[in-house]
């Protein structure tokens, strides 16, 4: 049983030794402890957690209501008793809508004591349980999405319930589909910011020239098309978090700026003369090699370092191979549910089959790779024929998907026409799943204009969103 503690604060010394004398046989399992010092006391309430205080009203060096003010302020949720050799109805009242739990006169039978002192105490102890529960539930949900028990992702999820007690930029790195932004959504809804929304910006996805007046904000006339005053992300984020995913693609130029904001806490959006305080924790992912960048100067070497306070690795999936069943389990019953269907049993050799493959695109490839096998599985299981033609239709590099895909023969227009497509789509796909559904970092993986690829997802009908 954990042990109680209750703390006494009254001016009058023999008061307090008479009670630390008396109470400790009435109290079992309770730690007393009493000061005649209402700012003595204030420091204690500062560095350590009382479940219980019993605090006189009129004291010299303090008034008891003013210090029901500051308790409060420190411990909203701690219980407080007030006793008084004056009971007038008007200080209980007072004392009662500041927050205290109680009242009681002096003076007073030790029994009566004891008793509204051990109400307090269950209070006190249903409140802690209380709010216990509702974190436990708290970080269930944050980590539904977070699927595995090997030693590599419980190293993650107490690496997140660490730093999401700090205030300290994080550096998220890892692969292409490792969960990088899904770690930073863990620690910012873990940490004292998670009441305001996390705030994301996706760095490759916007123009250089754009992505300044994005994160500081610009005042009306400041540029051609500035038609309005923007605050920009950085202001939006106040007293919450402000992720930076794929921090490694934005320029140099932008860099220095982002710099001057980390060093001083402050912005100055484009068209102002005035600097404006920002209150922002920066959290920041990438899958690129920064020490890399730094050597070939297109990463700033001491933005690095502000950045890399602390930092997190998310692994690959072939770092953690016992954890695929359990995702698999997983996106099966996900993918059930995008599609208003029951879930579909997978055989053994299927599951082996997977364990076994190659994962480059890592959790978002098998989550992808699921999804199709779902797809294209017409009865209730998943087996070894849908997982080879899966398979076949992403093989790029042969006419595989030639081979028993159909019962009769085709003219050779229609043929060409259904391979090509075949190999559009996964080709599309896979650098969809390489760069999490970034349409214009995608463009760049292919060698084409952005507007010509979105042409292709359109005519496909392959959902980005699908791949974030």
């Amino acid at each position: 049983m954990k042990e109680l503690s209750l703390l006494i604060i009254d001016d009058e010394k023999d008061m307090l030794d008479g009670l630390k004398r008396i109470l400790p046989y009435e109290l079992e399992n309770t730690r007393i402890r009493v000061s005649s010092s209402p700012l003595q006391a204030l420091e204690l309430v500062s560095r350590s957690s009382f479940d219980l205080i019993l605090m006189d009203v009129r004291m010299p060096e303090m008034d008891g209501i003013d210090l029901l003010e500051q308790v409060k302020k420190i411990d909203p949720g701690i219980t407080i008793i007030m006793m008084t050799a004056y009971g007038s109805i008007e200080t209980a009242v007072q004392a009662i809508k500041m927050g205290a739990y109680d009242f009681i006169t002096k003076p007073f039978d030790i029994p009566d004591l004891v008793r509204n002192i051990k109400k307090g105490l269950e209070r006190s102890s249903l409140l802690r349980e209380n709010l216990s529960l509702k974190q436990r539930i708290s970080e269930k949900s944050v980590f539904e999405d977070m699927v595995g028990q090997s030693p590599p992702m419980k190293r993650l999820y107490e690496t997140i319930q660490s730093l999401a007690g700090t205030d300290y930029p994080v550096l998220i790195r890892g692969k292409s589909g490792t969960g990088k932004e899904l770690v930073a959504r863990a620690i910012h809804s873990l940490s004292n910011r998670s009441s305001r929304p996390l705030i994301t910006v996706n760095c490759p996805a916007i123009p250089e020239h754009l992505l300044e007046s994005e994160l500081f904000g610009h005042k009306r006339g400041s540029f051609t098309g500035a038609h309005k005053d923007h605050k920009g992300l950085f202001l939006e984020a106040g007293g919450s978090s402000l992720l930076l995913d794929e921090i490694a693609d934005i320029s140099v130029s932008v860099q220095t700026k982002l710099l001057r904001a980390l060093q001083e806490q402050e912005i100055r959006p484009l068209g102002s003369n005035k600097n404006i305080r920002v209150d922002a924790r920066i959290l920041s992912t990438t899958n690129q090699d920064l020490e890399e960048k730094i050597k070939n100067k297109s990463f700033r070497e001491d933005l690095f370092y502000r950045l890399n306070v602390v930092s997190v690795s998310t692994p690959s999936l072939r770092e953690m191979p016992e954890d695929i069943p359990l995702l698999v389990h997983h996106f099966n019953r996900k993918v059930a549910l995008e599609l208003g269907s029951t879930p579909k049993k997978i055989c053994s050799s299927v599951l082996e089959a997977l364990i076994r493959r190659e994962w480059p695109g890592n959790i978002r490839e098998l989550q992808n790779f699921i999804r199709k096998m779902i797809v294209f599985t017409p009865g209730d299981e998943v087996d070894m024929t849908t997982l080879n033609a899966v398979e076949n239709q992403g093989n790029s590099s042969s006419t595989a998907g030639l081979t028993g895909s159909f019962s009769h023969t085709e003219p050779y227009s229609q043929a060409k026409s259904r391979v090509i497509n075949e190999f559009t789509e996964g080709y599309v796909q896979e650098i969809l799943s390489r760069t999490n559904g970034n349409i214009s970092q995608a463009a760049k993986l292919a060698g084409m204009s952005r507007v010509a690829l979105q042409k292709i997802t359109r005519r496909l009908e392959i959902d980005t969103d699908n791949f974030r």
